[in-house]
């Protein structure tokens, strides 16, 4: 037992803050808005104006959203999380701004994960990312400096035109999940038959880690995502031996 404890807050334990966006199709197990996902606890903040309508905005990286961000990541700070991450690969372009408006650790995006992926292949091989759009509007050139990965080989591959992943992006009220890890997995083994010196995937949504056993599975390579990110994050802010 602790021989004295502090107060001040209302509520303790909650290690991982997540800065989530205004969507409300369903978030199942394995999803960064389902809570359940981790195995520890966390806690979701949702930040006002990044919804559907705003969408490809936030995709171009639109200044519009920064004081959004800003109060998200202060009010997790003050809640008293440890670290904070958020629901969409994509903020990575906000990753600076977040972090230097807060004092404790920021990790906006599974891109990040990239430079690191990459320091552990072999020299000849590259590393498939799987994206919610690969379209020109979506994931590109822009992303991935913000993470640090602008001269890492990569060969990105997009979702916007597979129907069952379609209802995640446009906020449908109900999904097919079994549909989605259909399209995700013919994606993976597509993408790898195209470019075969994949040699590591990287999957930018927040909404794919539900899937990403059954990527990995049928890939036999290793998947990366923002579970895997927020739980080696995790382990390094709370230590368990």
């Amino acid at each position: 037992m602790f021989k004295e404890v502090h107060g001040g807050k209302n509520i303790y334990g909650e290690i991982i803050g997540i800065i989530m966006g205004e969507r409300t199709f369903p978030r199942i197990p394995g999803d960064m808005g389902n809570t359940t996902t981790f195995g520890f606890p966390v806690r979701l903040y949702v930040a006002k104006g990044i919804d559907v309508s705003t969408r490809m905005r936030l995709f171009s990286g639109s200044a519009e959203f920064i004081k959004s961000f800003i109060q998200a990541a202060k009010q997790l700070e003050e809640i008293g999380v440890k670290a904070i991450t958020s629901n969409c690969g994509f903020i990575v372009q906000y990753q600076d701004i977040i972090s230097n408006s807060v004092n404790i650790s920021v990790f906006t995006s599974s891109l990040l994960q990239i430079p690191l992926v990459y320091k552990m292949l072999n020299k000849d091989q590259i590393i498939g990312i799987l994206t919610a759009d690969g379209s020109p509007k979506g994931l590109g050139k822009q992303h991935l400096k913000a993470a640090g990965a602008k001269d890492i080989p990569v060969m990105i591959r997009g979702m916007e035109n597979a129907e069952g992943f379609k209802a995640l992006n446009e906020n449908k009220g109900t999904i097919y999940p079994e549909k989605i890890k259909k399209e995700l997995v013919s994606t993976a083994k597509d993408l790898i038959k195209d470019y075969p010196k994949i040699g590591a995937i990287v999957l930018e949504c927040a909404n794919m880690p539900t899937y990403s056993k059954f990527i990995q599975e049928a890939t036999k390579l290793p998947v990366f995502d923002f579970v895997t990110l927020t739980n080696w994050v995790y382990s390094a802010i709370v230590k368990n031996n």
